[in-house]
């Protein structure tokens, strides 16, 4: 099996994309990064990760809409990385499906936090069903 937990981004800005991308391999995820939601959409339910990422302004899709997709086919928990940051959006951000809300911009500490926290690192032996 595996040992590395696979990690699924989705984020349209590259800067923001690769930052991500270099933090979680940092902390052992296997990084798969999308620009729309429909990429990502198909990869999470593909690849079973263990955890998605996702921005709420996307090209093709609002990532709150995105978000209820995913949860749908794919039981990883979603970290949504957003620059909206009002206390509604949050609250439409986890009601929508996601597990966690995280503003931009964010302290690469801050992604790390969020990340080990709905994925920890003994869920890598776990078998997945």
């Amino acid at each position: 099996m595996d040992s590395r937990r696979i990690c699924v981004v989705i984020e349209d800005d590259n800067d923001i994309r690769d930052l991500i991308d270099l933090i979680l391999s940092a902390e052992g995820f296997e990084v798969h990064s999308f620009e729309t939601a429909t990429e990502g959409l198909m990869a999470a339910e593909r690849l079973n990760p263990a955890l998605i990422t996702l921005d709420v302004g996307l090209p093709d899709m609002d990532g709150r809409e995105a978000a209820g997709l995913i949860a749908a086919v794919c039981p990883a928990p979603i970290l949504m990385i957003t620059a909206f940051a009002e206390h509604d959006d949050e609250l439409h951000g986890i009601a929508s499906g996601a597990s966690a809300y995280l503003t931009k911009p964010f302290r690469p500490r801050e992604l790390r936090e969020a990340a080990l926290a709905l994925a920890p690192r003994e869920l890598l032996a776990a078998p997945r069903s």
